[in-house]
């Protein structure tokens, strides 16, 4: 049953290691250029932005994490009170359980219940078509989101191997729904020829969740029996700030950058790559059994970021997005194979 799976994804991420293992997000290869004049005032920088005619009061997005099974209902209460409160956006895992089995919509519905002015993400596959509005009621969503993963349902004992007609499926949802709709993927990453085509079919946002962060490989490879396939393809997939620079690139719509990161300072290196703003799941699970916990630790991010921002002096997150900073190593390499000219970064 859905439930179950949902419930052992939640106590394999808890539990056990599902990080990529050789591979990481690239952004120890991004520096930012320190500025010994920054010629701003710390405390007045200005982290807000907007989204889709939401002001948040930071760039953070606490991207799809779960919901579809009772234990997951505590989680999203948590987590809807924190993001509620320090007013940054909030995405909930897939709606196909709560739109199969009512009984279980509770475990989503408490979302918005807790976080009445949260800018919520609803959640549901390509093949779904025939849920996306059943999933933005329930949630009471702003934008919905298409999740792509190849790659999981491969490793997925009870994996759609299936992806014929994807394209076709997702401009029927963009046509279908009256609310911008997101497409993201779930830790390998979007190239800029997947970014250009999603938009051609009508997407307005992309969450590229990169490699380096958790392998969805790795959690169905706890769950499966035979666990070649899945060991052999823990590490696929583009790296968080390959992909960054790549979809922002290729298309001209908002991304998150997702996958990996774990701090502000993180954050500013992929907000300087393009990315408006930045995306984690992990370490929000890890997190939530305390509001407390919640709450220090988007704390933390806020301030390494404003630390980050202050460092190169950018006194908002636009001015954050045009900052000078060297692209080196197999960063550089990727990007310049892919055509893209990574001087124009430390040249602007």
């Amino acid at each position: 049953m859905i439930s179950d799976r949902k419930l052992e994804h939640l106590l394999i991420c808890e539990n056990y290691d599902v990080e990529f293992k050789n591979k990481t997000t690239g952004f120890e290869d991004v520096e930012l250029i320190h500025n010994v004049l920054p010629e701003i005032d710390k405390n007045e920088i200005d982290l807000s932005t907007s989204v889709f005619g939401k002001k948040l009061d930071s760039p953070l997005f606490i991207t799809a994490i779960t919901g579809g099974h009772p234990v997951a209902k505590n989680i999203n209460k948590q987590l809807a009170i924190v993001a509620d409160e320090k007013n940054i956006a909030l995405g909930v895992g897939s709606q196909r359980a709560a739109c199969e089995y009512p009984e279980l919509e509770d475990t989503y519905t408490v979302v918005r219940d807790n976080a009445p002015d949260c800018l919520l993400v609803g959640n549901i596959g390509a093949p779904q078509l025939n849920l996306a509005e059943k999933a933005i009621e329930i949630l009471d969503a702003d934008i919905l989101a298409i999740h792509l993963n190849p790659l999981q349902e491969s490793i997925q004992p009870e994996g759609d191997l299936d992806a014929r007609g994807y394209n076709g499926l997702i401009s029927q949802i963009t046509d279908a729904v009256n609310i911008p709709v997101l497409a993201k993927e779930t830790g390998c990453g979007i190239s800029a020829e997947s970014a250009e085509m999603l938009v051609k079919s009508g997407i307005d946002f992309i969450d590229i969740e990169g490699a380096g962060g958790t392998s969805w490989a790795a959690v169905e490879t706890y769950r499966a029996e035979d666990k070649y396939l899945g060991e052999l393809f823990w590490d696929w997939g583009i790296p968080t700030a390959v992909s960054t620079v790549e979809v922002t690139n290729a298309v001209n719509v908002p991304v998150i950058s997702s996958g990996g990161i774990r701090s502000g300072l993180e954050a500013a290196k992929a907000i300087a790559l393009g990315a408006d703003a930045v995306g984690m799941a992990l370490p929000f699970l890890k997190n939530s059994n305390s509001q407390d916990h919640l709450i220090d630790f988007i704390n933390k991010f806020n301030d390494s970021l404003r630390l980050a921002m202050f460092l190169v002096g950018a006194n908002s997150i636009e001015e954050l997005k045009q900052s000078k900073i060297v692209i080196c190593g197999k960063t550089r390499e990727w990007l310049n194979e892919r055509g893209i000219n990574t001087q124009n970064y430390s040249r602007r």
